[in-house]
């Protein structure tokens, strides 16, 4: 293989990462305006987690970090890309806003343990177990950033933070993290995934 071939396919990896980075991206942008605010709760149920989920699944740590960067900064930048259609650096600086900041912690954790290092492996030689792991793994550093966020900039007591912010959502999220994987089991995204990384 001559040294302009080498320097073609890591090209053209990257622009398919790049790609599918910023298609998931958008589709993080998408699911966060399925979301259902609750009465009486300081954080809406809402789908973006998906997203980051899908991220660290197929992009490994350092693409799908990158991903969630990208989704952030389109907020940040006045993209109405968060839940409802909220937007602004205000509003990452907001009592929700560590639950942002903890989706790019997660994305690249998730990766972390699945791929086992910076670059992203086909998800077929990952067993169900491990993928499961990472994404429990990423949920829990979600809420450890977002909880104690939420309470500082509410002054809620760090429990009831805990219980308004954290426990009375799990049920949902487990569905979620079930959802993830039976869409990777089904082959749906190791298919793009494996087209991105071949």
């Amino acid at each position: 293989m001559s040294g302009t071939e080498s320097v073609d396919l890591v090209g053209d990896e990257a622009v398919s990462n790049i790609a599918l980075a910023a298609v998931l991206a958008a589709l993080t942008a998408a699911f966060a305006y399925v979301s259902i605010p609750i009465p009486g709760l300081p954080a809406p149920v809402s789908f973006q987690v998906f997203g980051v989920y899908f991220a660290g699944l197929l992009l490994g740590p350092r693409w799908g970090g990158f991903s969630v960067g990208i989704y952030l900064l389109a907020g940040i930048a006045g993209a109405p890309v968060f839940s409802n259609g909220a937007a602004g650096l205000g509003y990452v600086l907001g009592p929700t806003g560590g639950y942002l900041v903890g989706f790019l912690l997660a994305a690249i954790l998730i990766g972390v343990v699945v791929h086992r290092g910076l670059d992203s492996k086909p998800l077929s030689g990952v067993s169900l177990p491990t993928q499961a792991g990472a994404l429990v793994a990423g949920l829990a550093v979600i809420y450890a950033v977002g909880v104690p966020w939420l309470a500082l900039s509410t002054g809620l007591p760090p429990v009831e933070a805990a219980t308004v912010g954290a426990a009375i959502f799990l049920p949902g999220d487990a569905i979620k993290i079930a959802a993830t994987l039976a869409l990777v089991k089904g082959g749906v995204l190791a298919r793009q995934q494996s087209t991105a990384v071949a």
